[in-house]
């Protein structure tokens, strides 16, 4: 009997650790700096360019700076949206956590379970749901298909979102968070997981084939997502997930080919005027550009 009481009190002490463990990893990511997140972005920049320059996927003949310097200034207008949507909701965030509103107050499960259901559920419904929307409904085709104009795929291309594209993202990722009533922290480290996984399923790397298809079991991988980014149809509308894998799976839009086969940009737009800004920013309000529905 004794040792049973032995084995019941280091248990307790084992979850008491971790819990506690868990509750300090939180408490980091709800008073993470901006400056934090910034830097975290641009290192997973850095660290795909290096392995892009080392391990090609495609050797592109262009100029790198540029195409990556315009891909950088719609991060940038990205990353002012993000800080005003930041600005909003705060009062959103506090509503949730004083009227203990959503999904994960109905039951009471540790910690870690509800960070896990909040990843899946953000991943799903504001990556996954939301990335669908943009492909099959035409006026936010017209705002996505920015993001699918760039004939020199690289990590930067996780950053080229239109304007109006990054927007949508960010309502139905609050959709999101209101459903569940997630706290705020979690919201940080799903953006910090969804950041990593933009960068590394974009990167122009030439992964082994037998290790990509076996982490993409489970997670989007660089091979995986580039037959997102072929110029036509059906390729375009398959592979929609951006951390995990499963939701392809599940709703039967996954494609896994050989990555070689891909040719990017689209065949609605003028290639050769991928890199020209004011072109870009003005596709969804050109009546001109078929939409191919």
């Amino acid at each position: 009997m004794s040792g049973f009481f032995l084995v019941l009190i280091f248990f307790s002490f084992v979850t008491h650790q971790i819990t506690y463990t868990l509750e300090s990893f939180l408490l980091f990511f709800e008073e993470m700096p901006a400056w934090q997140k910034l830097v975290w972005v641009f290192s997973c920049l850095l660290i795909s360019w290096l392995f892009e320059g080392n391990f090609p996927l495609f050797n592109f003949d262009y100029k790198k700076w540029k195409h990556d310097g315009v891909n950088l200034i719609f991060l940038s207008m990205s990353l002012v949206i993000n800080v005003l949507f930041g600005l909003m909701t705060v009062g959103v965030f506090t509503f949730l956590t004083t009227n203990e509103f959503g999904l994960l107050y109905l039951f009471e499960t540790p910690i870690w379970i509800e960070l896990l259901i909040t990843i899946l559920f953000l991943d799903f419904f504001a990556q996954y749901i939301v990335h669908y929307l943009l492909h099959k409904v035409k006026w936010m085709w017209k705002f996505h298909m920015i993001h699918h104009s760039d004939t020199k795929v690289d990590a930067t291309t996780g950053s080229r979102h239109h304007p109006g594209d990054y927007v949508l993202r960010e309502i139905f990722a609050l959709i999101a968070i209101i459903i569940l009533g997630a706290p705020f922290a979690f919201y940080v480290i799903y953006r910090i997981a969804t950041i990593f996984f933009t960068y590394f399923s974009h990167a122009n790397v030439n992964m082994p084939i037998w290790i990509d298809k076996i982490i993409s079991t489970i997670f989007i991988t660089p091979n995986m997502h580039k037959f997102h980014h072929h110029f036509e149809r059906p390729w375009t509308d398959t592979n929609f997930g951006n951390i995990f894998s499963f939701w392809d799976r599940l709703f039967g839009t996954l494609v896994y080919d050989d990555p070689k086969k891909v040719v990017y940009g689209l065949d609605v737009l003028d290639d050769s005027r991928d890199e020209d800004l004011l072109y870009q920013i003005k596709v969804p309000f050109d009546n001109s550009i078929k939409t191919d529905y």
